[in-house]
């Protein structure tokens, strides 16, 4: 019997709408076509953005305790149906089911933290008085919501990444328009339903699936989106800061995270943290272990333990619970790594581990040796590939982690807090993890990095504050109060 495809519908202004054409979605692990989703035009995004004009109208009006309902009961309804939600991501995405629920619960975590900080969104009063001739001015600041916010988001965490930047517009009061990855829309329309469910009104939250060469242009341009949060990579952020003009724009854009290890360090606790960080969700992460350094006195013991965890990974089908590392998210993209891994071989690197391919399956490779002119070194891998190498000092491992255009999480292991402090302060990133990896992150922390990994911050209280606006308020009293 044949499998029976899913065709899905978007959501445009509170109707499930279908389009003229679609777009396939293939589960990367088996490459077997799973749903076809509409592909969306310019008409249906010129029709998503008249639609949030009013949804934002509706949203600015709801009161705070209303926006908190909804977001609760949302997050309610995914946790009664976590394994729809579950087996939508391992199906559409590189995810194993381990990985899937615990994106899941996270998924939960964002909207019900957005529901307690739509209740924190405070102004203060201003002592206008400071000035002369202002002693009969009392005044203050309160934030309002900016309108239509437009979310483009990756295919990594197809569930929560979506509710980082819905969650928080919506406890504002905005209206916000997701255009979610091609490779990973099913997640994003469930998590549509789920808003549904609560009640949440027409025309505050749309979803427009379709390819991103076709509609994020007028989607970013148009003049009644206020707001754009981009997840995604570094040529892609930089057109589109370039062509959304005059408006905020939030953007995270990756990295190639490091890790250094000292030799106080609690050697096992960093191999186990760093195989962890480097290999989870196939490497596909955009604070994933890519760099390690490994003080030169502990560096072939940790080499050598290093390896001997990597190799206890299984990598498998996404379903199986014993899965440790599931697919690249196609195999075009495996292949692309693969060349890097071949380009940094031909270059001088040592291939300690791994580096296998089948299909869009990429064994966890661990590289050593790897020149500063390969691509390895340089660039956001985004898959299973970590390379590690020698220092002799904490000063010469953090000149090796700042030589990059990326900057958003370091991590570093010592017992010594003297050189903790230390790295914290001269490591040029947005986040310092100490006794940890890069790959740390909770759902309420300022998420966001300096040069090219992005403008701006995640983690629901500071999306809130980009997502809104200050309006200063003052009066003129008839008399002086002093």
């Amino acid at each position: 019997m044949a499998k029976q495809i899913i065709q899905e519908r978007m959501l445009i202004g509170g109707r499930w709408m279908e389009g003229k054409d679609s777009i396939s979605v293939y589960d990367p692990g088996t490459a077997e076509l799973i749903a076809t989703v509409p592909a969306a035009t310019t008409q249906d995004v010129k029709l998503a953005i008249s639609q949030a004009k009013h949804g934002a109208k509706l949203s600015k009006n709801l009161p705070v305790h209303e926006r908190m309902r909804i977001l609760h009961e949302a997050a309610a309804y995914i946790e009664e149906q976590s394994d729809l939600f579950t087996r939508t991501i391992v199906l559409e995405s590189s995810k194993t089911i381990r990985e899937a629920r615990k994106e899941v619960k996270r998924c939960i975590e964002t909207l019900r933290l957005s529901a307690e900080e739509a209740r924190r969104i405070q102004g203060e009063t201003l002592p206008f008085s400071q000035m002369p001739g202002h002693e009969s001015r009392v005044g203050y600041v309160y934030r309002f919501p900016i309108g239509i916010v437009a979310a483009i988001t990756p295919f990594n965490d197809p569930l929560n990444l979506v509710a980082h930047k819905v969650g928080p517009a919506i406890a504002c009061g905005n209206a916000v328009i997701v255009k979610p990855a091609s490779q990973t829309p099913l997640s994003t329309l469930r998590l549509a339903e789920a808003f549904e469910h609560a009640g949440l009104p027409a025309g505050i939250l749309s979803v427009i699936t379709g390819r991103g060469a076709d509609i994020c242009d007028p989607l970013v341009e148009h003049e009644d989106v206020r707001f754009v949060s981009f997840t995604g990579g570094y040529e892609t952020g930089k057109s589109i800061s370039h062509k959304a003009g005059a408006k905020k724009i939030a953007m995270e854009l990756g990295s190639n995270s490091p890790t250094i290890v000292l030799k106080d360090a609690d050697i096992e606790e960093a191999i186990l943290s760093t195989v962890s960080g480097a290999f989870g969700v196939a490497g596909q992460n955009c604070i994933g272990v890519q760099r390690i350094y490994v003080e030169s006195s502990v560096y072939e013991h940790f080499l050598n333990r290093f390896i001997f965890e990597t190799k206890k990974l299984k990598v498998g089908p996404k379903t199986d619970e014993s899965t440790d590392v599931g697919p690249m998210i196609s195999e075009k993209e495996a292949k692309r790594v693969e060349q890097w891994i071949e380009e940094a071989r031909e270059l001088g690197a040592t291939i300690c581990y791994g580096g296998r391919r089948t299909r869009a399956f990429l064994e966890p490779t661990v590289l050593t040796e790897v020149p500063q002119t390969a691509t390895i070194a340089t660039q956001e891998v985004f898959g299973p590939v970590v390379t590690i190498e020698t220092v002799d000092s904490l000063d010469e491992a953090i000149e090796l982690s700042n030589n990059t255009v990326y900057g958003l999480h370091a991590g570093i292991f010592t017992a010594n807090v003297d050189q903790a402090f230390h790295a914290v302060h001269h490591l040029d990133f947005g986040g310092v993890m100490v006794n940890d990896s890069s790959d740390v992150r909770i759902d309420g922390m300022p998420f966001g990095g300096v040069k090219r990994s992005g403008v701006g911050r995640e983690g629901v209280k500071y999306a809130i504050d980009s997502m809104t606006e200050q309006k200063v308020v003052a009066f003129r009293l008839k008399q002086s109060l002093f």
